[in-house]
């Protein structure tokens, strides 16, 4: 396992990898407020055939910041990592792997590059109709798309980050909201772990071109509506849409991981605005009638069935007891699962 940075077309990028330079690809993308190094536990186990590759992406770790332009979804994250592989010279069909945020980004760089995927990982992915302000469809609450985007971050959050607070003093300390929402409450990585990865959510990128982003003033509850720069943006659902994926052709098999007791990506998380409204934390919610909370995994099951329907291969595991991360939780069932997935993709290739 090595860390390296390299010069793509796009911007300098910091990745980790592990296996042989000519074995399979494998680009793993993490989520927000993360960094590649979040997969590293995977590397040591991994089949020796696998290159895998986990960069930092725009906004956050060590590569070079640059602004994200949010009014293009994850396309920026998407075009990144293609201009990445590029640069390694891979030429064969990429194994992407999408945590959270990084979901979207893989099904954006899948629709636009739809022969040069193999397969797609989704681990508890943002819901193909983005972050808050929708309903099971995915129109809009409110034309202007108000809940969502930079406006709902939270600035305390946003602050501590900022300070590189390492305290567990409040609920909102960084390492508090990491242990309590990237995996399930009950979990705890070794302390040693536990310090390096804190370390790398505290090097994100904050304020308008990064966490959370900027925002807009809206008439409509909760008087917010999304800008255009930095991540929350980027999900929100005026930009974020990777539902077209049912009709890209050729159809890369997918395997979608999700945990049972994930509070990010959830049918009701209290992180979106409908269920905060609903929950009295976010005063002046209109009601159920106009904002209902977002059923993000209904979401992520329709369209998946869908694309099953239109003849591509889904495998759909539910990790009971996991959260946000099963690959972090359940590390070893899910790695185990994975490889696998991999290995069955791979079998039509070596015959």
């Amino acid at each position: 396992m090595s860390s390296h940075t390299v010069q793509t077309s796009r911007l300098r990028m910091r990745y980790t990898e592990s296996g042989p330079e000519d074995g399979v690809p494998v680009v793993m993308i993490h989520g927000n407020l993360s960094t590649g190094r979040f997969y590293e536990h995977l590397m040591p186990g991994a089949p020796e055939r696998y290159q895998i590759i986990a960069p930092d992406m725009r906004g956050f770790g060590d590569t070079e910041r640059k602004p994200i332009d949010a009014t293009r979804g994850l396309r920026d994250w998407a075009d990144d990592t293609y201009s990445l592989v590029q640069k390694l010279g891979i030429t064969r069909p990429v194994h992407l792997v999408g945590w959270s945020t990084g979901g979207a980004a893989i099904a954006n760089y899948a629709q636009d590059r739809p022969g040069e995927v193999a397969s797609l990982t989704f681990i508890d992915p943002v819901s193909p109709y983005g972050y808050g302000g929708v309903r099971l469809d995915g129109t809009p609450h409110f034309p202007d798309y108000a809940g969502s985007g930079g406006g709902t971050g939270n600035l305390e959050f946003m602050k501590r980050i900022a300070e590189r607070d390492t305290s567990t003093e409040s609920p909102i300390s960084p390492r508090n909201v990491m242990n309590s929402s990237y995996w399930a409450a009950s979990h705890r990585e070794p302390p040693e772990r536990e310090d390096m990865l804190l370390d790398e959510v505290l090097k994100s990128e904050t304020g308008d071109d990064g966490y959370p982003g900027d925002s807009v003033a809206s008439p409509n509850w909760p008087g917010v509506a999304p800008g255009t720069r930095g991540i929350l943006n980027a999900l929100s659902p005026k930009y974020c849409n990777w539902a077209g994926i049912v009709d890209i052709s050729p159809k890369p098999p997918i395997l979608w991981t999700h945990g049972s007791a994930d509070i990010v990506v959830a049918d009701g998380s209290p992180w979106e605005m409908g269920t905060l409204g609903k929950l009295g934390v976010v005063p002046g919610w209109p009601g159920e009638e106009v904002f209902p909370p977002q059923p993000m995994v209904t979401q992520i099951r329709n369209v998946l069935e869908r694309y099953q329907a239109k003849g591509g291969r889904v495998r759909m595991e539910m990790f009971e007891g996991s959260g946000h991360g099963p690959v972090m939780d359940a590390k070893e069932r899910w790695g185990k699962l994975f490889f696998e997935f991999l290995a069955e993709v791979e079998a039509p290739a070596r015959v």
